[in-house]
């Protein structure tokens, strides 16, 4: 490939990449055409995208952003995922389609970066197991909803008892 090729393909993955933060690098080596159109498609689906390239070439449009430590040590073609409604959201997708065995036998999460540090695979599976982002925001508004309706209850539970008493003595049942 010629320098002026590298360039050009170089100059196309810093536009594809531009304003991506986070992504995941996954290997499909050996999976038949079909196969990754059929895995593109189910990644779409969840607004994900995924796009192969060689590492050399990434690594040189990455430099000085903070995509360019999921490349350390990268070898081969990899494909980078990014995109989903959060990053968890994302991992969550790519170790799930990397767990099923029977359809993606081929698709396996290799690393990736988050907030500018490198994950390698377990630190990958590790942040599938955390909360997204809807998660955690029925977590917020449980805890924030939570102390008020106790307290309701408290308030509530005592008023009740005295209107039940008062109810009991003006229908004479003393």
């Amino acid at each position: 490939m010629s320098k002026y090729v590298k360039q050009l393909v170089t100059r196309d993955i810093q536009r594809q990449l531009e304003g991506v933060e986070d992504a995941v690098l996954v290997s499909t080596v050996g999976m038949d055409a079909n196969t990754t159109n059929e895995l593109r498609g189910e990644l779409a689906e969840k607004n994900i995208a995924m796009f192969v390239v060689k590492n050399s070439l990434a690594r040189r449009a990455t430099e000085g952003t903070s995509l360019a430590t999921a490349f350390e040590g990268a070898s081969g073609p990899v494909a980078v995922c990014y995109g989903g409604d959060d990053f968890v959201s994302l991992v969550k997708e790519v170790v799930r389609l990397d767990k099923d065995e029977e359809k993606y036998d081929k698709f396996v999460a290799n690393g990736g970066v988050m907030d500018g540090e490198r994950l390698d695979a377990d630190g990958v599976k590790a942040v599938s197991k955390w909360p997204n982002r809807d998660e955690q925001i029925s977590l917020l508004v449980g805890q924030i909803l939570g102390p008020g309706s106790a307290l309701s209850g408290a308030m509530l539970g005592p008023g009740k008892m005295l209107n039940s008493q008062i109810k009991k003595i003006s229908e004479g049942d003393e």
